[in-house]
């Protein structure tokens, strides 16, 4: 590891706990980095991606799902349901709400569930943004 990156973790205030066996035993991993007791983590949110120990994208992907799950509500009276055309509901959908989602998505490494949910997000943002209910 290079100084630069254990003086980015140190910003940071805390280090990603990796799987290891050390004898066997799971004793906890304590790091000092220039002088300074540094956390060990499960996970942490960096330049807003979750940074998982299990190096799968999976956790980030679901994070941004509930986060633009909670922006299409907070639009949902504002916006989805007022009287702007769809085409503009469609370019605000495009411009605001996938960026969202899509943020920091060229450094995913997906599976084919991580797919699944990234088309149910897309497909349940269009029938919210169109008012289409599941019944029907």
């Amino acid at each position: 590891m290079t100084k630069a990156n254990v003086c980015e973790q140190l910003a940071q205030g805390c280090y990603l706990a990796v799987e290891r066996q050390q004898g066997g035993q799971d004793e906890p991993l304590t790091i000092t980095a220039q002088g300074q007791e540094v956390a060990v983590v499960e996970e942490f949110v960096y330049l807003d991606s979750l940074i998982h120990s299990t190096t799968q994208s999976s956790p980030d992907i679901s994070r941004r799902n509930a986060i633009t799950r909670a922006a299409m509500q907070n639009l949902d009276s504002q916006t989805w349901k007022s009287r702007i055309s769809t085409s503009t509901e469609l370019k605000l959908y495009n411009t605001c709400i996938l960026p969202i989602f899509l943020y920091g998505s060229e450094c995913w490494a997906v599976t084919k569930r991580d797919v699944h949910k990234i088309d149910a997000l897309g497909q349940w943002c269009l029938r919210k943004l169109l008012g289409i209910k599941c019944a029907e």
